[in-house]
């Protein structure tokens, strides 16, 4: 095994991003379909998969990278085996989200984009929820929670840990 590669890189399978590739290679339009369909089959869009979408749409390198990078959504690593993601819209930050944000900080170092050092957990800002009536809001595992506060924090970055274990 090379030390050098992540473990996201390590788990590529190339045959199956190849197929992905051309399954919508030849629509008008091909390139965000494709780096969607990565996303979906990997949870992210591996940066080996990149020169193969720039070959297959006749692309440049940095076409492929401007687009996968301009888009927030698409995540370059995979994410942790939960994911807390955090409103940061306005309601909720009227409601005090950034003490939160900054709790997570200072209590779990852990910052918005993070992933744990184990694995277990990533971080993710989003905004707006739907539940502003509850704010601060989140979603861990896609279900929502309402008047997050710190303690609750606490509470699911231990959940997280131990659930992974």
């Amino acid at each position: 095994m090379n030390m050098s590669m992540s473990m996201a890189e390590e788990s590529f399978d190339r045959a199956r991003a190849g197929e992905l590739i051309a399954a919508k290679a030849g629509l008008d339009g091909a390139l965000l379909p494709i780096l969607h369909d990565l996303q979906k089959a990997f949870d992210h869009v591996p940066d080996a998969a990149l020169p193969l979408i720039a070959e297959a749409l006749n692309l440049s390198l940095a076409d492929v990278r401007g687009v996968v990078s301009f888009y927030h959504d698409f995540k370059r690593e995979p994410s942790g085996r939960h994911v807390l993601k955090i409103c940061r819209a306005e309601s909720c930050q009227a409601m005090g989200v950034e003490a939160l944000v900054t709790h997570l900080a200072k209590a779990h170092q852990l910052t918005l984009g993070d992933t744990s050092k184990d694995g277990a957990l990533t971080i993710e800002a989003v905004y707006c929820l739907g539940h502003c009536a509850c704010s601060p809001a989140a979603l861990f595992d896609n279900e929502p929670i309402g008047r997050l506060s710190p303690a609750m924090l606490d509470e699911l970055v231990l959940q997280a840990g131990e659930t992974s274990a």
